[in-house]
């Protein structure tokens, strides 16, 4: 920290962010595999529901678009052609991660207010564990989505890339839990209103399409400053269409401007909003 006319800056809140974590890696490890015990308590098989779900899902889009609607013309896309259930199977794995993030995130102080209320936890890390939580099952779920893109239509090394953008997009989401959070612990109006929304952020983003090709050009370059585009694009890059990630660097420089105003934003309204929360609590 530097001090300004005597006082401290906290940059945004950053400096007292890390100091919440500092020391607590472990503990928030351990707290991460206990929310998703807890998410599922009382279920024969536990968190395994967290990996079923999704993958049910996943196998009834397979069944309407493979045999049911026999879609099998494909989706095309610059360099190759690839069924409908294929292409939507590489957007709705990032959006199971991305939907869970933003859901549990906005709840995650008001669902461990215990640890608020009740002992001397650092806020801040409710958010970093329940985030973690979520991120085990995703990783199963991306090694099923590369089992069967693999055996559909083929990797490449383009597919490392996922060791780079599943950091990127728990950090993003993570930022955004910053604010999120402490206004989901501050009223369930805002808890419901995130509710009401979801089903309205993934018909706006390209999830089941490609929103690349919108029809219109001014479309599209709109289309762009969606950062769930961003990583379903993302992933479909390096799983299907062989390319970098960073190919467009449009698109990837207002990724980086988003990304870095989630991150002050996030670190701003946690540092002002959190001596307030166990009151409210």
């Amino acid at each position: 920290m530097i001090k300004i006319e005597g006082k401290k800056f906290d940059w945004f809140g950053l400096t007292q962010i890390l100091k919440e974590h500092k020391g607590k890696l472990r503990q928030i490890r351990m707290l991460s595999v206990n929310e998703l015990k807890k998410k599922y308590k009382g279920a024969a098989l536990g968190p395994l529901w967290a990996l079923i779900k999704p993958t049910f899902t996943l196998f009834i889009l397979w069944f309407a678009f493979e045999i049911g609607l026999k879609r099998n013309g494909g989706v095309h896309f610059i360099n190759g052609k690839y069924t409908q259930f294929v292409f939507m199977l590489t957007g709705y794995v990032p959006w199971f991660y991305i939907s869970e993030c933003i859901v549990g995130g906005s709840r995650s102080i008001r669902s461990n207010k215990q640890f608020v209320t009740k002992l001397s936890f650092p806020v801040s890390n409710i958010m970093t564990f329940t985030s973690l939580s979520g991120l085990y099952i995703h990783i199963l779920l991306c090694a099923i989505m590369l089992v069967i893109v693999g055996l559909a239509v083929g990797l490449s090394v383009y597919a490392f890339q996922l060791l780079l953008i599943l950091p990127i997009m728990f950090l993003f989401f993570l930022f955004l839990s910053w604010s999120t959070a402490p206004m989901g612990a501050f009223s369930m109006d805002f808890d419901n209103m995130v509710m009401s929304i979801m089903s309205g952020i993934f018909w706006l983003s390209g999830v089941i399409y490609n929103s690349y090709d919108m029809g219109n050009k001014a479309l599209n370059k709109v289309m762009l400053f969606n950062p769930i585009n961003f990583f379903a694009n993302s992933y479909r890059k390096a799983v299907l269409y062989d390319q970098f990630i960073w190919n467009n660097p449009l698109e990837l420089g207002i990724f980086l401007g988003e990304f870095l105003l989630v991150f002050i934003l996030g670190a701003y309204n946690y540092n002002r909003l959190r001596k307030r929360i166990p009151d409210v609590l």
